[in-house]
């Protein structure tokens, strides 16, 4: 019974993500905005190299996605590996899983506090899109949370 509850929950939130979307749409239509909250679960730095901060370490994260407005509990996750360049500066890919597809993103980060990424594509309802990504720190205290604000276009 529960199985079957999950395609409907999966459609309502697509739905209420994108209003002007039709539930029979298998892609995005036209432009969309969603905006989230994350809270980080886990957070994991591998050192290689030399020791502290150098070129070739990682940072794993991985988060739980809210809507608030649509349910308290979590909505999808994501992961994020970002491998150090630089002083503070990482090249991040990224994965949000959320109820309609997955979106994929990248680029380069220096502030965890804030940082902006490109969608580079998606699956499910977001297979032809592309876009950006604004991240901003809301909480600082553990754990860490943000809003997260998708930016796509189809392409």
């Amino acid at each position: 019974m529960k199985r079957s509850l999950v395609p409907a929950l999966a459609a309502l939130c697509a739905a209420l993500l994108f209003p002007g979307s039709s539930g029979s749409s298998t892609t995005l239509k036209g432009p969309g905005i969603i905006r989230i909250t994350s809270r980080e679960t886990n957070l994991t730095r591998v050192d290689t190299g030399a020791l502290g901060r150098s070129p070739g370490d990682m940072e794993i994260s991985r988060v739980l996605l809210y809507n608030t407005r649509i349910r308290q509990r979590p909505i999808g996750h994501g992961q994020l590996v970002c491998i150090y360049v630089g002083d503070n500066l990482r090249n991040c890919d990224g994965t949000f899983v959320l109820p309609a597809g997955k979106l994929v993103v990248s680029g380069g980060l220096v502030y965890r506090s804030l940082y902006d990424l490109a969608v580079i594509g998606g699956t499910g309802l977001y297979s032809n899109v592309r876009g950006t990504l604004i991240v901003t720190r809301v909480r600082q205290k553990a754990p860490p949370g943000d809003v997260l604000v998708f930016r796509l276009v189809v392409s």
